[in-house]
């Protein structure tokens, strides 16, 4: 039985490599820009012009599916339409973890999903920016809500749902717990959840 896990996350708090170490201690697939690969084959785009186009909001038409034929679509309806279907195959083929993007929503209509969403404190985020991210200190606390602000309006305007919303997630996890403890937490969630035996 395949399953899925998604992985909504405000920006520095470590959603991602929660998902990368999630993915690797189930020995599952795991993505993320490797989505962007995958899209730049669909469209025929260069992974450069994906990546400037994704996670925009542009169109509240893009969930009506990809349309090779229309050539009114914008490249950021193509590369989000790309993005969505390439989601939708890939919980229908296997095993995977998949960060943002909207998987929660693309997939809700599926078995077998996990939705999570990660957060964390804001002096807890700027410290992991400034490690991690290499961001000035005088500038990560904006930067932060930049990016947070940016992935709300993705969310928002391509679902009908409020991103960061506790309602819209299986699970909500403040990763100052520790990194290793949310994803044994999200282990032992999908373990439940999805019957698995190990």
């Amino acid at each position: 039985m395949s399953y899925v896990i998604t992985i909504g996350r405000q920006y520095g708090s470590g959603g991602r490599y929660i998902a990368r170490e999630l993915a690797k201690k189930l020995k599952i697939n795991f993505y993320d820009n490797e989505l962007l690969i995958k899209a730049a084959e669909r469209t025929g785009f260069s992974v450069d012009y994906i990546k400037a186009n994704e996670e925009k909001k542009d169109s509240i038409f893009a969930f009506m599916g990809l349309n090779d034929i229309d050539n009114t679509l914008t490249a950021v309806q193509k590369v989000s339409n790309a993005q969505f279907a390439i989601i939708r195959n890939l919980a229908d083929t296997e095993s995977c973890v998949i960060v943002g993007r909207c998987a929660n929503y693309v997939l809700k209509d599926h078995q077998n999903v996990l939705n999570v969403f990660i957060h964390a404190p804001i002096e807890d985020r700027i410290k992991r920016a400034v490690t991690y991210y290499n961001l000035p200190e005088k500038n990560a606390k904006e930067a932060i809500k930049k990016m947070d602000r940016k992935r709300e309006s993705y969310h928002n305007y391509f679902t009908d749902e409020k991103w960061g919303d506790a309602t819209n997630y299986d699970l909500c996890l403040n990763s100052s717990l520790g990194i290793e403890e949310c994803v044994d937490v999200i282990i032992e969630a999908a373990r439940k959840k999805f019957h698995l035996d190990f």
